[in-house]
């Protein structure tokens, strides 16, 4: 009588604690970070393609290439698994990687402008779309995930379920940082004065 007693008096108890909160709010974030790696497999399989047909035009920037594949390579080459997102050095090491990849297909995107046969190219056009409908998913997929663990993290924080999460040693999860964050902080510098 006693063990069922405590039992009961046990899964009570275990009731407002938020353990399977935190399993289903744990779940959801590891969902959400599929998705973001599954639009930035997405875009990594649209580079080969677009390099292909930027190759095609004789005199484009070669070093302007050459940024995207080998960042196209890093991206590529770190492994991404579920620990991941409890490693906040690894996820950074990972968001660098793609961030250096975005800015590469940046400066391959504003380059091309400049080649007309080019832009009147109908496959790099297609693939210029794909590409930036990508980016729109990757933005999505992103916000999806820092959704998430913003749930995840409060429940974390939160009393009385950070007791559970200190007992069971659910550490709060790293979210999506801005790479150039004290950069673009810093208020642009605008000199209407007259030109010399």
């Amino acid at each position: 009588m006693k063990r069922w007693l405590l039992c009961i008096v046990a899964a009570l108890a275990l009731t407002g604690c938020g353990y399977n909160d935190f399993q289903r709010l744990d779940e959801a974030s590891k969902s959400a970070w599929s998705e973001v790696l599954n639009q930035y497999q997405r875009r990594a399989d649209l580079i080969p393609n677009i390099v292909a047909t930027v190759k095609g035009e004789a005199n484009f920037e070669q070093e302007t290439l050459t940024k995207v594949i080998e960042a196209r390579a890093k991206a590529t080459s770190i492994q991404v698994t579920p620990e991941t997102l409890n490693d906040p050095a690894a996820f950074q090491k990972f968001q660098q990687a793609q961030g250096e990849l975005s800015s590469a297909l940046s400066r391959l995107m504003a380059v091309s402008e400049r080649y007309p046969d080019l832009k009147a190219n109908k496959a790099f056009g297609d693939l210029r779309v794909s590409l930036e409908g990508t980016e729109n998913r990757i933005t999505v997929a992103r916000n999806r995930y820092i959704a998430s663990v913003q749930e995840y993290n409060v429940l974390a924080r939160s009393f009385p379920t950070n007791l559970t999460a200190m007992v069971f040693k659910y550490q709060p999860k790293p979210v999506f940082t801005v790479q150039n964050e004290a950069q673009i902080s810093t208020p642009p510098q605008v000199d209407f004065g007259p030109k010399k």
